[in-house]
């Protein structure tokens, strides 16, 4: 089942479309612009990293950083880690 749950997350990180983040940013509170969103979505589509892996998302998290600027990243991770604790999914993370 891990190996089901890893692959579906890595295939809606290749498939995100900057409307899927404008939507999402809304949804979370986030302040993205539709250029921000393009950039995002586009880096995504391209990222090789394992965004199980704690470095690999911390490049992750640094890019974003890069596309939009800290306060947004810190509050992406944030997020992200909130969303694995309430989904029981911190087995997952390393």
């Amino acid at each position: 089942m891990t190996i089901i749950i890893k692959e579906l997350v890595r295939r809606k990180l290749k498939q995100i479309s900057y409307n899927d983040l404008l939507d999402h940013s809304h949804q979370y509170g986030f302040s993205i612009s539709k250029e921000q969103a393009k950039q995002i979505s586009h880096y995504l589509k391209h990222y090789n990293g394992d965004p199980f892996k704690h470095d690999d998302r911390e490049a992750m998290f640094r890019e974003l950083a890069n596309i939009t600027d800290l306060e947004t990243a810190r509050a992406a991770r944030k997020l992200l880690n909130e969303l694995i604790k309430s989904y029981g999914l911190e087995y997952l993370f390393e």
